[in-house]
């Protein structure tokens, strides 16, 4: 027999970079659909969208906020990404704005061709979020999907190591970031953005998967910067980054298992074995689940 090729895990994740329209729900969840559809014609398992992608981001009221959430998973936007799932056997990763009661959430879903599978909802809120949207109380959940072990965080939680670390400690192969990455003002021209960076750096210490979708186009004079990737768990890009002003989307084949097998790095270092539980919180305060890696 050859060589065996390793792909106990093989994924070919999509990260769709698009503009959405501001309160255009119907328009932007067909313009995302069309591009999950073409995802998926071209072999697209997992396929992530941007934060907030039905309904566009810059609030200016608490009322338009609310008038644009909906619950989750009973949403009309949310059941159409459930049939697109099963229809197309594609796990979909995407932003809403998540109404429940009297409390708004800035949230991302997981469904799949099971169905609904899970919800997170963003626990660093930045900047005028902070007026109309709860902070996460979901904590970081890590779905377990027959592809592979998904976690997702939005935007600003990416400028947390916590975020990344708690969900590796909890055992995901790739988190899926849903985003609306804003232009820093300091960045050096032809340079990379620093969130870049930052998905880079955390695929690389937390040995995982990284795929994140932004936005791009201005919003009630607001830009958003574009510049999405797929990284490895070397922390090197696997695709990207895209355009920063283009709608367009990224492709990778992603072997999840590499997200395990990669854990040690040589005979004598493991990332997340050679942290100093002595020193700082097993878990980062996160006691109520056990390790999964």
């Amino acid at each position: 027999m050859g060589k065996k090729t390793k792909q106990e895990s093989l994924v070919k994740v999509a990260v769709i970079q698009m503009e959405p329209e501001f309160g255009e729900k119907d328009r932007n969840v067909k313009k995302g659909v069309d591009y999950i559809n073409e995802a998926a014609d071209n072999g697209a398992q997992l396929i992530v969208l941007p934060e907030l992608v039905n309904s566009g981001y810059v609030f200016s009221t608490r009322k338009e906020a609310f008038s644009l959430a909906e619950p989750i998973p009973d949403g009309e936007t949310t059941r159409l990404w459930i049939e697109t799932a099963q229809k197309r056997g594609v796990y979909i990763s995407a932003g809403i704005a998540e109404k429940e009661g009297g409390r708004l959430y800035n949230s991302s879903v997981l469904v799949g061709p099971e169905g609904y599978i899970g919800t997170y909802r963003k626990v660093h809120l930045w900047y005028e979020e902070k007026l109309f949207f709860e902070p996460g109380n979901l904590g970081f959940p890590v779905f377990h999907t027959p592809i592979g072990r998904i976690a997702m965080i939005i935007c600003y939680d990416g400028w947390f190591p916590e975020s990344w670390r708690i969900c590796a400690l909890k055992g995901a192969d790739i988190v899926c970031v849903n985003t609306n990455w804003v232009p820093a003002p300091s960045k050096a021209e032809g340079d990379k953005p620093m969130a870049n960076y930052l998905c880079m750096t955390a695929a690389h210490s937390n040995v995982i998967f990284v795929a994140a979708a932004d936005r791009v186009g201005t919003e009630r004079e607001q830009p958003f910067l574009g510049c999405s990737i797929i990284v490895a768990p070397t922390g090197w890009l696997l695709a990207g980054p895209a355009s920063s002003d283009l709608e367009e989307i990224l492709y990778a084949d992603c072997n999840l298992a590499d997200a395990r097998r990669a854990k040690s790095w040589n005979k004598l270092n493991a990332p997340l074995k050679d942290r100093r539980k002595d020193v700082y919180d097993e878990m980062l305060g996160v006691q109520d689940i056990p390790f999964a890696w």
